[in-house]
């Protein structure tokens, strides 16, 4: 009997077939197992060795690389991944515990979480980049749409391509790696049960201790329970968005102009022509930033100049906007509507209600006709209704043949040249009540267009030789440095046409409040979340400016550092209240 055989699964004794070499029963031998693909870890069991363990430890660097990865670039350092994270000791814990059949699902389950809070990460990081705030789980899913257009305009339909088809692939690519990851790592858990509850034991009690003793290196805590603020702080940031709708609905539903007789709105403007301009992306830091404050500061002070031989004055402050670096259609509704319009529900839940806006205001009086120009339209826009313009010009009934300058279909001086042939250059007509928007100004800010003789725009083709002039947008965003530096160069641009067109055409009637709808993206601002942007109230009637003489404002294009900084849902109220006594 052999010493490694128990008694009771001893042999039985060998027939005399078995027992006879002779025999001529043949013995047959099972051809060994084939392990991996076409059995190659049978044929190098080292290289199987190794690569077994190299893919566990890829495992484990994924899983605790995304429980450690911060959602915003600017915080992604070797430190953030030397930190203990208590989710995967409490994960950790629970795939100990639990039966084969739970286990096996748990971790898949957790696989695909971990994948989901990546992308979510990621998503954030992409927001961060953009308009300065995390991705909005409930608001912001109609904004990817509008991510792959911007990459059509400025990259062209085989840039959107790749790149959503690379973004497509990264995500799938994310959740089937995690699952994997967690799969793994929970089998090689159960295979070592002892070690990896001990181990986990261990780190457990580590843990703790260095949270109760605010352990830190280098400013970073040492235990993190990031993941688990990051899920509270998303769960209440979906039920805020939830109840936002309602919250809504109750300020919308106050106006206090709403019961105004027609005949008693805006008398201190009858007879003017009232012009609202957006500047897109006309952001406070054009202003402040020292590499960029002399250049602009000297076209403010052109302007400036242009505007006092005309025999017009001006005042300027500072609004906050509710967005930054994207969005202008929320900023743009937040000042017409007198309401916080921040996200797209609140957008549609405004366009699709009966509150009265500054145009609308206009339009109810029968005083103005309303008017539109809104060169970066190209397609339906059935909101312009809404906003009390009777008749509005996008992009496609402004006359212009030339060519795209990136996003911007139009550029700003043939905008505003439209606008002069279409409707303020004709004789014998109604005052104008025009909301304008300016978009060369408009990321990605190349290539820019710049200024020709106003005699000569034609239909726009002489454009088509400065476009071949200008930048190329995948060189230009290589650096940061050339970014903001066309960034400034379009600002000039846009001021340069307005104040020109108002040195050109305007008269005694003329009134022109123009304003940025919000800051350009942090790539320029330097990752700035100030959201202040300059307005200015232009007009050559002194008696315009002398009611807002109480405002605090800044004379001429260039408002003070100091000066009073509103919410830009304010000043609707405040302006109609100024031109209603």
């Amino acid at each position: 009997m052999s010493l490694f055989t128990p008694r009771s699964r001893q042999q039985p004794e060998a027939t005399e077939s078995e027992a006879d070499p002779s025999s001529e029963t043949p013995v047959v031998q099972e051809a060994p197992e084939k392990r991996g693909w076409f059995g190659w870890r049978t044929r190098y069991p080292r290289t199987a060795r190794g690569v077994t363990i190299g893919t566990t430890v890829l495992a484990g660097l994924l899983v605790l690389g995304a429980l450690l990865m911060p959602n915003r670039l600017d915080r992604m350092n070797l430190q953030a991944f030397l930190r203990l994270p208590v989710e995967a000791i409490l994960l950790a814990g629970l795939l100990l515990a639990l039966p084969r059949r739970a286990r096996r699902i748990t971790a898949v389950v957790a696989g695909v979480i971990l994948g989901l809070l990546t992308i979510v990460k990621f998503l954030d990081m992409g927001f961060r980049e953009a308009l300065a705030r995390p991705f909005d789980l409930v608001f912001d899913w109609p904004l990817l749409d509008d991510g792959a257009d911007w990459v059509r305009e400025s990259f062209g339909r085989t840039g959107q391509v790749l790149a959503v088809t690379l973004v497509i692939a990264l995500f799938v690519a994310v959740l089937a790696l995690c699952t994997l990851a967690v799969v793994r790592l929970s089998n090689l858990m159960n295979r070592h049960r002892l070690v990896a509850a001990r181990t986990t034991l261990v780190l457990g009690i580590a843990w703790i201790l260095c949270f109760t003793l605010g352990v830190q290196y280098g400013g970073v805590t040492l235990a993190t329970k990031g993941n688990s603020e990051f899920v509270a702080n998303r769960v209440q940031q979906v039920r805020d968005g939830l109840f936002d709708a309602e919250v809504f609905e109750k300020q919308a539903a106050v106006d206090a102009f709403a019961k105004t007789p027609p005949d008693q709105l805006l008398t201190g403007l009858r007879g003017k022509d009232v012009l609202f301009t957006f500047i897109e992306s006309y952001g406070r830091v054009a202003i402040d930033d020292p590499a960029m404050a002399p250049q602009i500061d000297a076209a403010l002070q052109a302007g400036d100049g242009r505007l006092k031989s005309a025999g017009f004055a001006a005042r300027s402050g500072w609004l906050r906007s509710p967005v930054t670096g994207a969005g202008s259609w929320l900023a743009h509704s937040t000042f017409l509507s007198g309401l916080w319009v921040k996200n797209q529900q609140r957008y549609r839940s405004l366009t699709t209600g009966d509150r009265a806006t500054l145009t609308s205001y206009f339009q109810k009086t029968g005083a103005w006709r309303t008017v539109g120009i809104v060169p970066g339209v190209r397609k339906t826009w059935p909101e312009g209704k809404y906003f009390g313009l009777d008749h509005i010009y996008d992009s496609t009934h402004l006359g212009y043949t030339g060519p795209y300058f990136s996003w911007t279909p139009v550029p700003d001086q043939f905008s505003l040249e439209a606008f002069e042939r279409l409707e303020h250059g004709k004789k014998n007509r109604d005052p104008i009540m025009a909301e304008i928007i300016l978009a060369s100004s408009h990321n990605p800010w190349s290539p820019i267009a710049r200024m020709v003789d106003w005699d000569q725009l034609g239909d726009g083709s002489v454009f088509e030789q400065i476009k071949k002039e200008g930048t190329d947008p995948k060189e230009v965003w290589k650096s940061a440095k050339s970014v903001r530096t066309e960034y400034r160069k379009a600002i000039e641009y846009s001021l340069q046409s307005l104040t020109e067109w108002v040195q050109r055409y305007g008269d005694d009637n003329t009134v022109l409040v123009f304003l940025g709808d919000h800051q350009p993206v942090p790539t320029v601002t330097g990752g700035d979340t100030n959201k202040d942007v300059p307005i200015t109230i232009v007009a050559r009637d002194p008696k315009v400016l002398d009611r807002v003489s109480d405002w605090g404002w800044t004379d001429g294009l260039k408002p003070a550092g100091n000066a009073p900084v509103w919410g830009m849902d304010t000043f609707r109220d405040r302006f109609m209240t100024a031109y209603a006594k």
